[in-house]
């Protein structure tokens, strides 16, 4: 059986055609309108779950940014005040040893121990530093203050740490223990001040007291050495991880991002398709008795 085209038939598939090639230019007009390859995770089911995979991993970075950026500015705070506390003590040597002349007068020596009673505050003020109200050197405790009480005594977590996540399975340090750096009760460094302005009251010779001096001195320059070398590693973290973000960004935009370029010319061949179609089906289908009734 031989089939026959009608005039009906030629027109439907004209028409289907046409709608065929209009959804085509109407796609690229949405893409190039919202620079997007895939409007609805059902243009592109594989494209969609590497978008979502490698947004995930945005996200993350993202965070170990802000955790960075957070260690960033404990450490840089621990880092001032323990230079801080180094120029403090570097001080106290000097009048403990200027304490040691027996040619002071009664009065200087009582003016070096209130000097040497006010570099005690400056040292518990240090030791109480603070970064966005956390104690610095109090560990994990939510305790106000590191060190309390007359004479000083460490309220903190001993023992205890602050860390940050920097990386899939890397944490990093960026408190600093107050009882290892200033020492507690007797031992620490506030109890040596007071020892230091007591012996100068007593009429003591304080120059023993700068070999003291020199012992939490070199501490606290270990402990400010170790804190310069985790601050020195979340540095390259972060260089890491903008890196990381910019590859990553990069990555999405190869899989949901349009070509601009790419995108007009696709969108001049499309017009011109859907254009040339049109004029296709108007020579193809015959002439009606409507087109002569016009």
């Amino acid at each position: 059986m031989i089939s026959r085209t009608t005039s009906q038939m030629m027109a439907a598939s004209a028409q289907r055609n046409l709608q065929l090639n209009k959804a085509r230019l109407s796609s690229t007009q949405d893409q190039a309108s919202s620079l997007k390859k895939m409007e609805r995770p059902s243009d592109n089911p594989t494209g969609t779950a590497n978008s979502l995979q490698v947004r995930a991993s945005q996200r993350a970075a993202e965070q170990y940014g802000r955790n960075i950026d957070n260690g960033n500015g404990w450490l840089t705070t621990i880092d001032t005040a323990m230079s801080n506390v180094t120029n403090i003590l570097n001080k106290a040597r000097d009048l403990a040893i200027q304490g040691g002349s027996g040619a002071i007068s009664t009065a200087g020596r009582e003016a070096i121990a209130l000097e040497i009673e006010g570099l005690g505050k400056d040292l518990l003020n240090q030791a109480n530093t603070k970064y966005l109200g956390r104690s610095v050197f109090a560990g994990n405790s939510d305790a106000g203050a590191a060190f309390t009480g007359t004479p000083p005594t460490f309220t903190g977590a001993s023992g205890s740490t602050v860390e940050r996540r920097i990386a899939e399975g890397q944490s990093i340090r960026v408190d600093a223990d107050g009882a290892v750096v200033f020492g507690n009760g007797d031992n620490s460094v506030f109890a040596l001040m007071g020892q230091i302005a007591a012996d100068l009251r007593a009429g003591l010779n304080t120059g023993p007291r700068v070999a003291d001096i020199d012992v939490h001195l070199d501490n606290v320059i270990a402990n400010h050495t170790s804190i310069g070398a985790r601050h020195s590693r979340l540095l390259r973290a972060q260089d890491m991880n903008t890196e990381h973000v910019s590859l990553l960004e990069t990555q999405r935009a190869e899989i949901e991002d349009v070509d601009l370029a790419e995108m007009l010319l696709e969108l001049n061949v499309q017009d011109m398709n859907y254009q040339a179609a049109l004029g296709v089906t108007a020579k193809v289908l015959p002439p009606t008795l409507m087109d002569f009734l016009r």
